[in-house]
C-alpha cells in the first residue's frame, strides 16, 4: 500500500506518540490474524531482562503501532481499516515465516536480540515498499535501544549540556531513520555508526558535543558514498535547528519553574572576604556530572536534599564544600554508586583548585580543553617551585596534553580519590600567606608520573610515555606508592624496597642499621633486614673483653629510627627485622611486640619476621630438640642454607655436646608453639622459610639471601656492599578478563610489556640514597611486578573464593603473567643489554621457577605436593631466553597493594574481601566501604533495598543469615574469614609455582587454636611457600548500627562483649597499613 513521505510535523508527532512510556493498545491488530497459530511461529527474544517467546499476536501489535503512529501524525483517524489490517497480516506472516526460516538473523541455538528482532520486521516492510512505516517503527525501537556491547570511554554532550554514555545502537537508529526516509534499505547504517564511533573513540576527546557527532556523520555518510542520505541528513539537521530556534522562550517569558522545594538562597563568604549569595546552581550541576552512568537509589532532587544538610547563611565558601562531601561521603553507605559519586563531586572541586576552569562557567565538555591548556604551565610552575625535574620541560608538552582524558576520573571513587588528593597530588606551599594550593589533577598526576619513568627513552619517549599513561587511567596497572610519590620530581627515589644484612661489629650495626637505614627511610623505602649476624646475649667481645648485651638493644634503636625519620614525611617509617631461628636471642626476638614486660626491650613500633631454617621444621614435626647458638660462634650458619646448612649445624651440635662452644638445647616443638602464639597475641613475629627463599632463587649463584623485606614478597641477596633494592608495581587482574570471564591475554601481554619497561626505566633513573642500595640495584636489575584485584576478578567471572576452582584460575593467571613478564624482560636484554650477574645464573642454567619445585624437593628430601605443568607452552621462553638472556635477575613479587589498589578500585592484591560492608580507616580518614559488586548483583537479583542495606549493616557485612539474599549469591560473596585457610594456602603455593621471588600471603582465622595455626603454618611450609605474612584474626570491631534503622527490623541490637581474645586480635585494618593494632593498646 502506497505511503506519502514523512513532513518534519509528521516525523515530531510520531516522536511523541512512541516516546510515551507504555503504547497505548488503541487497536486490536491480532485481529487481522483471524484463525493464525500464535503459537505456531514463535521466536525467542532476548534482552537484558532474560529471555522471553513472543507470537504472531506481538509481531502483529508491533507492526500495527508503527502502522498507527505514521497514520495519526499525517491526521488521518480512520485508522483500522481492511485494508490496514491486510497489511498488518500480510507483514506479520511475511516476518513470522522468515524468522522461523531463520532468515532474519537469528542465530542456531540462541535467542533474538531486541535490535535484531526489530531490524528483521523492518527489513519486510522495506521489500514491501512501506519505508515510512519502517521509520516510523524506528521511532518506536529507539525507546527500548539497549546500551552498545562496546565500552567507550568518550561521553556525550546534548544540547541541554546532559552528559551520557556513547551509545553506538543510538547513533545507528538515527542513521537508520535517513536511510529510510530515503526509501532506502537501512542496512549500512551499521557500518557508519561503526565508523563514527571509532572516529569518535580515537579523536582524543573526553567529552564530544552532539553537534559534533553529527558533524561526524554526514561525513561518514559521503565517505561511503551515501550522498542522497547524506544530503537528506543535513537538510533535516537544518529545518531542526530552525525548529528549536522558533521554540526558544523570551527570557521575559519564561514561566516560573519553582516549586514548594525550592531552597532559599544563601550568604557565602568568599577567600578574599566578600560575600555572594549561592542558590545552588553549581551543586545541580556537580550532581549532574557525579550521576553520570550511575543507577543510584535516589534521583537528583532528593541527592540535592541531603548534600544541603547542614548548610547555613554566612558560612565560608571552604566550609560549604566541605559540607557537601562529607554529606555525599555519608551516601556512600546506602547504595555502592555513591562512593563513585562522592569521588566525582570531590573531582569538580580539584578541577577549579588546580585549573581555571568553573562548572557553570565551562560546564563538563571544556575540561580535556582546561587540561590540555594547564599541562605546560604546571610543568613550568612545578620547575620553578622546585617540586618537578626541570628536566620534563624537554618532552613534547603539546603531543602529552593530547592524551590526557579527563573523563577517566568517572571511574575513581571516593576513597580513590581522596587518597590521592590527600597525599599524592603535589601541593604548592609557597605562597607568602600560607595558603596550600595542589596543581596537579589526577591525570595530571598520572601523566607527570608516567614521564618521570621514561626520561631515558632514546626514541619514542612521547609514545611510551603516553602508552603508560593509558595504563595508568584506565586502572590495568599501578606502580608502587614512592615511584607515585617521587616520579618526575628532583628526588626520583622510586623504589619501594630495601633489603639490607648487618654485621657484628659496632660500625656495621650503626651505619648499616641506623644511619644507612635512615637515609632510606627518608625517601619512602620500606626497610626490611638481617639482624642474625649480631651476636646474642652473652656474646664474647674481644675489643673489650665484655659480654655482648644480645641484638635486643639494637633492634630498639633501630625501632626508634622508624619513629623519627618517616617515609618522605607522608607516611611513618616502617621496617621489618629478621632472626634466624637458632639464634640464642631467639626468645626474646618473639616478644617484641608485647604490650607487657621491659618497654626498653620492646619495639611497637617495627615488624619482626622468623627465618626458619628447614631443619627446624623437620625437628619440630619429629618432636626433637633444637639448639640456640651465639652468631659469633657460628657465622657460617647464615651464609648456607639446605644439605650444607644441615652438615654445619650437625658439626656446631656436635662442639656443643663436647662442651667446646656455648649452646642452649630447647625442645623444637615447645619453640614452635611460642611463635605461634606470639603471632596470635601480637602479630608477630611473622613466618618465613630460608630455605626455600633461597633453594629457588634465580641467583643462587650470586649470594645468599638473608631475609626478606618489609612485607615479606622481596627476596634478594644482601652481602657487606650490598643493599637489595626492589621497584613494584602491580596488574589489575579484574580489568584484564573478557566478555565470558576468560583472561584476555593480548591485553595481559600488552599491559605487561609497558609495565616491565617502565619498571626496568626506575634502576636507572632512581635516587639512591645509599652507595649499597646503587651496587646492588645495578648489578642485579630486580624488580617486582605483582598483582592486585583477584577477588574482583573472581567476582566478575561468578567464581567464589573458597573453592577448588577458583585455586585453578590462581594457577591459571600467574602463569601468564610470569609468560609475558620474562618474555618482556627477555626481549629488554636484547635491546638494552643483560644484567651483570646473569652468567652462572639459573636462567643462563636454564632453570625456570617451576623447575625450581622439584630442587626443593631433592634438598629438602620431602615431597612438594603441588601439581606441575601449565596450560601454555613454555619451549619457545625457554629458547629464547637462552639466545637473549633477561634484563632483570628477578621480576615478580606480589605485594600488598592496599593504598594503590584504593586509588585503582579494586581489591588488595590475591586476598579474599575483608567485609562486605566495613569501615576502613587510613590517613585519609575513615570510609564506609560497601561491596559494589554484591550490591549490581542484589540489583540485577531485584533484592536490594534500604531494608537489606540496613541487614547487611547489622550483620556486620556478612550475608549468610540474610533470607533475601540467594544462596548461591551468598556462596560467591563469602569473606575472608569463610574461606578455608587450606584453600588459600593452596592458591599461593599455585601462585609460587611461577613466581621468581614471593608473595605477600596473609592467613585469615575467625577463631584460631594454635593446633589449627600450627596445620596451617606447616601446610604452608609443605607446599613450598616462600614466606607468609599477617595472620588475620577477626578484630574486635563492628560497623556502627545506627538504632533506627536497625529497630526498623524489630530487632535491639545488643551490646557486644568481647572475649579476651579478641581484645588481643590484631585489627585487620592496622595490619593492613603496616600498623599497631589499636585494640591492643
Amino acid at each position: 500500500m502506497p505511503f506519502s513521505k514523512i513532513t518534519l510535523e509528521e516525523d515530531e508527532a510520531i516522536k511523541r506518540l512512541s516516546s510515551r512510556a507504555e503504547t497505548p493498545k488503541r487497536f486490536n491488530w491480532e485481529e487481522a490474524l483471524s484463525g493464525d497459530d500464535d503459537n505456531k511461529q514463535n521466536v525467542r527474544l532476548s534482552s537484558g531482562e532474560g529471555e522471553r517467546t513472543i507470537g504472531l499476536t506481538e509481531i502483529a501489535n508491533t507492526v500495527g503501532n508503527a502502522l498507527a503512529n505514521l497514520l495519526l501524525s499525517k491526521g488521518e483517524e480512520d485508522v483500522f481499516t481492511n485494508e490496514n489490517r491486510d497489511f498488518v497480516a500480510k507483514v506479520t506472516r511475511a516476518v513470522g515465516d522468515r524468522f522461523n526460516q531463520r532468515a532474519l538473523g537469528q542465530a542456531e541455538n540462541g535467542g533474538l536480540s531486541e535490535n535484531e528482532f526489530h531490524r528483521g520486521i523492518e527489513r519486510v516492510l522495506i521489500e514491501n515498499n512501506a519505508h515510512d512505516v519502517a521509520r516510523s517503527l524506528v521511532f518506536d525501537t529507539s525507546r527500548r535501544v539497549p546500551q552498545s556491547d562496546e565500552k567507550v570511554s568518550v561521553r556525550l554532550i546534548r544540547r541541554n549540556n546532559q552528559v551520557v554514555s556513547w551509545n553506538q545502537n543510538k547513533i545507528e537508529i538515527a542513521i537508520r531513520k535517513a536511510f529510510l526516509s530515503q526509501e532506502k534499505d537501512s542496512a549500512p547504517a551499521v557500518n557508519v555508526a561503526e565508523a563514527v564511533t571509532d572516529r569518535v573513540k580515537n579523536g582524543g576527546q573526553a567529552f564530544v558535543h552532539i553537534e559534533e557527532v553529527q558533524d561526524i556523520v554526514q561525513e561518514e555518510l559521503m565517505k561511503a558514498g551515501h550522498y542522497k542520505v547524506a544530503e537528506a541528513y543535513i537538510l533535516y539537521r537544518s529545518q531542526r535547528a530552525l525548529q528549536r530556534k522558533d521554540d526558544l522562550v523570551a527570557p521575559n517569558e519564561q514561566v516560573d519553574v519553582s516549586d514548594e522545594n525550592q531552597q532559599e538562597l544563601l550568604l557565602i563568604k568568599q577567600p578574599d572576604g566578600s560575600s555572594v549569595f549561592w542558590e545552588g546552581e553549581d551543586l545541580r550541576a556537580r550532581i549532574e556530572y557525579a550521576s553520570i552512568d550511575l543507577d543510584l537509589c535516589f534521583g537528583a532532587g532528593q541527592i540535592e536534599t541531603e548534600l544541603r544538610r547542614s548548610v547555613y547563611s554566612e558560612m565560608t565558601a571552604e566550609e560549604l564544600q566541605t559540607t557537601i562531601l562529607l554529606n555525599a561521603k555519608a551516601l556512600m553507605e546506602r547504595d555502592a554508586g555513591f562512593a563513585r559519586f562522592a569521588g566525582r563531586m570531590l573531582c569538580t572541586y580539584i578541577y577549579e583548585e588546580v585549573l581555571d576552569w568553573d562548572i557553570l562557567r565551562d560546564g563538563v565538555g571544556a575540561l580535556k580543553e582546561a587540561h590540555a591548556k594547564y599541562l605546560p604551565e604546571f610543568f613550568r610552575h612545578g620547575v620553578e617551585i622546585k617540586r618537578l625535574s626541570e628536566v620534563l620541560l624537554q618532552y613534547d608538552l603539546e603531543k602529552l596534553s593530547a592524551a590526557l582524558d579527563p573523563s577517566a576520573d568517572l571511574d575513581f571513587d571516593y576513597l580513590g580519590i581522596q587518597t590521592l588528593y590527600d597525599r599524592y597530588l603535589i601541593v604548592d606551599r609557597t605562597d607568602s600567606g600560607g595558603d596550600e594550593r595542589r596543581i596537579e589533577t589526577p591525570q595530571l598526576f598520572w601523566m607527570r608520573v608516567s614521564m618521570g619513568l621514561f626520561l631515558n627513552e632514546a626514541e619514542n619517549k612521547e609514545e611510551w610515555v603516553v602508552s603508560l599513561y593509558n595504563l595508568y587511567k584506565s586502572r590495568r596497572f599501578c606502580s608502587s606508592t614512592p615511584t607515585l610519590f617521587n616520579s618526575g620530581t628532583p628526588h626520583s627515589q622510586l623504589s619501594s624496597c630495601y633489603l639490607y644484612w648487618v654485621d657484628d661489629s659496632i660500625e656495621g650495626i650503626m651505619e648499616r642499621g641506623i644511619t644507612e637505614n635512615a637515609y632510606l627511610s627518608k625517601w619512602a623505602g620500606g626497610l626490611g633486614g638481617s639482624w642474625t649476624s649480631v651476636r646474642g646475649m652473652g656474646g664474647h667481645i674481644n675489643g673489650t673483653n665484655g659480654k655482648s648485651q644480645g641484638v635486643i638493644p639494637f633492634l630498639k634503636l633501630h625501632n626508634d629510627l622508624l619513629v623519627a625519620v618517616n617515609q618522605g614525611g607522608k607516611r611513618r617509617g616502617s621496617g621489618c627485622a629478621y632472626l634466624e631461628t637458632w639464634h640464642n636471642d631467639i626468645s626474646e626476638f618473639l616478644e617484641l611486640r608485647k604490650n607487657t614486660g621491659d618497654d626498653r626491650r620492646r619495639t611497637h613500633d617495627m615488624n619482626t619476621a622468623n627465618w626458619i631454617p628447614d631443619l627446624f621444621m623437620k625437628r619440630m614435626e619429629a618432636r626433637e630438640n633444637w639448639t640456640l647458638l651465639r652468631s659469633n660462634e657460628a657465622p657460617d650458619l647464615h651464609e648456607t642454607y639446605g644439605k650444607e646448612f644441615e652438615e654445619r649445624y650437625l658439626a656446631y651440635e656436635a662442639k656443643v655436646d663436647a662442651g667446646e662452644m656455648h649452646g642452649e638445647r630447647v625442645p623444637a616443638i615447645d619453640l614452635w608453639k611460642k611463635m605461634l602464639q606470639l603471632i596470635f597475641e601480637t602479630g608477630h613475629p611473622w613466618i618465613t622459610f630460608k630455605d626455600a627463599c633461597n633453594v629457588r632463587s634465580p641467583q643462587d649463584h650470586a649470594g645468599v639471601i638473608h631475609s626478606s623485606n618489609l612485607c615479606t614478597e622481596i627476596t634478594l641477596n644482601t652481602g657487606p656492599d650490598e643493599t637489595a633494592v626492589c621497584n613494584l608495581g602491580s596488574v589489575v587482574l579484574d580489568n584484564h578478563l573478557a566478555a565470558d570471564g576468560q583472561l584476555d591475554l593480548p591485553k595481559l601481554r600488552e599491559t605487561i610489556r609497558t609495565a616491565v619497561r617502565a619498571l626496568d626505566n626506575v634502576i636507572d633513573i632512581n635516587f639512591y640514597p645509599t652507595d649499597p642500595a646503587r651496587n646492588s640495584n645495578q648489578r642485579h636489575r630486580p624488580i617486582g611486578m605483582g598483582v592486585m584485584g583477584l577477588q574482583n576478578a573472581l567476582y566478575e567471572k561468578g567464581m567464589p573464593f573458597n573453592s577448588q576452582d577458583a585455586v585453578e584460575f590462581n594457577d591459571e593467571f600467574m602463569e601468564a603473567i610470569a609468560y609475558y613478564a620474562y618474555e618482556a624482560s627477555s626481549d629488554l636484554a636484547k635491546e638494552k643489554g643483560k644484567y651483570k650477574t646473569y652468567e652462572g645464573s639459573k636462567w643462563d642454567r636454564g632453570l625456570f621457577p617451576p623447575d625450581t619445585i622439584d630442587l626443593l624437593q631433592d634438598e629438602r628430601g620431602q615431597e612438594i605436593d603441588v601439581p606441575r605443568g601449565g596450560k601454555m607452552n613454555w619451549e619457545p621462553l625457554r629458547k629464547k631466553i637462552a639466545e637473549q638472556g633477561m634484563r632483570n635477575s628477578n621480576v615478580l613479587a606480589i605485594a600488598p597493594t592496599a593504598t594503590i589498589a584504593n586509588i585503582m578500585g579494586t581489591s588488595p592484591c590475591i586476598e579474599p574481601l575483608y567485609k562486605n560492608l566495613y569501615v576502613k580507616s587510613n590517613l585519609s580518614g575513615d570510609f564506609i566501604v560497601l561491596n559494589r559488586n554484591l550490591v549490581e548483583m542484589l540489583k540485577e537479583k531485584g533484592v536490594w533495598g534500604e531494608d537489606l542495606m540496613n541487614q547487611l549493616k547489622y550483620h556486620d557485612g556478612d550475608v549468610h543469615d540474610i533470607d533475601k539474599v540467594p544462596e548461591d549469591t551468598k556462596k560467591l560473596f563469602e569473606t575472608a574469614f569463610d574461606v578455608d585457610p587450606m584453600i588459600m594456602i593452596a592458591a599461593a603455593a599455585r601462585r609460587q609455582k611461577w613466581i621468581d621471588q614471593s608473595q605477600s600471603v596473609n592467613l585469615f582465622l575467625a577463631k584460631p587454636e594454635i593446633k589449627q595455626l600450627s596445620h596451617m603454618y606447616r601446610a604452608a611450609w609443605r607446599s613450598g611457600l616462600k614466606t607468609t605474612y599477617y595472620l588475620r584474626t577477626l578484630g574486635a570491631s563492628n560497623i556502627e548500627k545506627a538504632t533506627i534503622a536497625v529497630k526498623k527490623q524489630g530487632v535491639e541490637a545488643p551490646k557486644k562483649e568481647y572475649t579476651a581474645e579478641e581484645k588481643m586480635a590484631c585489627s585487620i585494618e592496622a595490619m593492613r597499613n603496616g600498623e599497631e593494632c589499636e585494640v591492643c593498646q
